[in-house]
């Protein structure tokens, strides 16, 4: 059955070349996972905080190490995308960031991130994700990037209005974490914002 209006990005859009790494610029890079990435994602997942925010758990090294090369195959399939963020001259892990629910045909992706607890009030998450939706709106041409978090996480709201996104609407008790269900603010930044 045609559809009635043309498809945003075709299949194969991001597929058709490797992941790229992208500098932000500014003293990050935004690259593909590897291997060795492992151990550093394992500790950065016992910080409390992941915890609190985020609804999976890093029980083992080998846990995390099955989780990235999910990552690492996730480009393939084009239903997602995910980055280290690490520092420039270092390549120290600071945190990662993604293309979620990726629907070429809409044009739309849900932008997900954390950071270590090192690199938390450095701006990290906001730079990271400010130099994502920029290559996804300049260089690939999403029309629409989402992107969500518990109400009560003031940090995060604050990553996002950083990042260029604007608050669309609350989620009513839309996320299950581990102290109950949680309202969701969803923002958002369109081609030309």
């Amino acid at each position: 059955m045609p559809y009635t209006a043309g498809l945003v990005l075709p299949a194969g859009t991001l597929s058709s070349a490797p992941q790229p790494v992208l500098p932000t610029g500014d003293g990050l890079v935004l690259r593909p996972w590897r291997a060795e990435d492992a151990p550093a994602v394992h500790a950065a997942f016992q910080d409390p905080l992941i915890h609190q925010w985020h609804i999976r758990a890093a029980d083992s090294e080998e846990e995390v190490a099955g989780w990235i090369a999910e990552w690492q195959q996730a480009w393939e399939g084009e239903q997602s995308a995910q980055w280290a963020v690490v520092d420039a001259d270092t390549d120290v892990l600071l945190g990662r960031v993604a293309l979620r629910g990726i629907q070429l045909g809409e044009g739309l992706a849900e932008v997900a991130y954390w950071t270590t607890g090192a690199a938390r009030g450095r701006g990290v998450a906001s730079r990271a994700t400010a130099a994502l939706s920029r290559w996804a709106f300049d260089e690939i041409g999403f029309h629409r990037l989402e992107l969500s978090h518990a109400t009560a996480n003031e940090a995060s709201c604050r990553v996002a209005e950083k990042a260029g996104f604007t608050l669309e609407g609350t989620k009513r008790s839309a996320v299950l974490h581990q102290d109950g269900w949680h309202d969701m603010h969803l923002h958002a930044r369109v081609q030309g914002d």
